[in-house]
């Protein structure tokens, strides 16, 4: 039994708290908004962002990040990732391991997340990544699944692993970092761009074109950067590219659906209610790519879109229109 702090109570802080509270540890999770604390404490429930599940009274739950912390003997971040910086910040301090469950990078310099956490807590934490296809409410409901956990150390990875798995939940290991989190950061770019066909009205085949040639901008990506090639098609890249790209539950298909049907930006986020990271990730891609020389063809599209008020219909025409290549 370790003493587990969970900093971010959405979806998937939610989600994760009850794994692990489920796998014997004593969990503490931590919410910023203390109305949302409140109602979570007297309902034991967090209805708005993991509607129907139950949370434990042995769950604590606070808005107070010292008492979140004290004697926690691990530590999981699960926050947007235009917080995360932030978050990290709250725990200078800190020496327990911490695991990274925030898929995205850092807004305005495209930094993986892994370094800015090096960055702001100093090179002697150990950390780990959590990242692959996984609803929050089906790892609530126990349902089977599985994900990858990376840590620069097999020993570390595996560390962190025996944490987090269970019967249902599935954790394999890696010590690929870079490879982990562009997976993780870029499928939410490229799921924005399957929504947006779909909204349009194309069809099966479309959407098969944009995640394979997707997987390719990846692909490329990841390689520029020092990811390794089977970590790209692995559960915590092709497994979440195919997830995000092709469920409803996903919210940034959601976005993209409505952003192909002709609504902006704005109604998608105020419809979908959550954090949409492929809105806020594709400039940190589009800026990684040109850093290191990368075309990606449809990230640049979803790009124009969300950015710069380019219609969807302009996008495919981009597109299509593009000379025929090498595959």
């Amino acid at each position: 039994m370790l003493r587990v702090c969970v900093i971010g109570a959405g979806s998937w802080g939610t989600a994760l708290a009850l794994l692990l509270h489920r796998n014997g540890n004593r969990v503490q999770l931590w919410a910023r908004r203390s109305g949302h604390v409140s109602t979570m404490r007297e309902t034991r429930r967090n209805e708005h962002y993991l509607p129907g599940q139950l949370l434990p009274t042995a769950i604590a739950i606070t808005d107070e990040i010292d008492q979140a912390l004290e004697g926690a003997e691990l530590v999981v971040v699960s926050v947007p990732s235009h917080a995360f910086s932030a978050a990290v910040e709250m725990l200078g301090g800190v020496k327990a391991p911490i695991v990274l469950a925030t898929k995205g990078f850092e807004l305005e310099t495209g930094r993986l997340l892994h370094e800015v956490a090096v960055d702001k807590l100093g090179k002697g934490i150990s950390i780990g990544v959590l990242s692959g296809p996984s609803f929050a409410n089906e790892v609530a409901k126990n349902l089977p699944g599985a994900v990858t956990l990376a840590a620069n150390e097999i020993a570390e990875a595996k560390r962190f692993a025996a944490i987090f798995r269970s019967d249902y939940f599935r954790v394999y290991i890696s010590n690929d970092l870079v490879g982990v989190q562009i997976g993780g950061g870029v499928k939410n770019v490229l799921a924005l761009a399957t929504g947006i066909s779909d909204g349009l009205g194309f069809g099966a085949n479309t959407r098969a074109a944009l995640i394979t040639r997707g997987l390719a901008e990846l692909s490329r990506l990841g390689a520029a950067v020092g990811a390794r090639h089977e970590t790209l098609i692995g559960l915590s890249g092709l497994g979440d590219l195919v997830l995000t790209c092709t469920d409803d539950r996903s919210r940034n298909r959601r976005a993209g659906l409505i952003l192909g049907k002709g609504g902006d930006i704005e109604l998608a986020k105020r419809d979908i209610g959550q954090v949409v990271e492929g809105i806020t990730a594709v400039k940190e891609v589009i800026r990684m790519a040109r850093k290191y020389g990368v075309e990606m063809p449809i990230c640049e599209q979803v790009e124009q879109v969300v950015s710069h008020g380019q219609s969807p219909a302009k996008a495919v025409e981009v597109l299509l229109n593009r000379a025929a290549g090498l595959e």
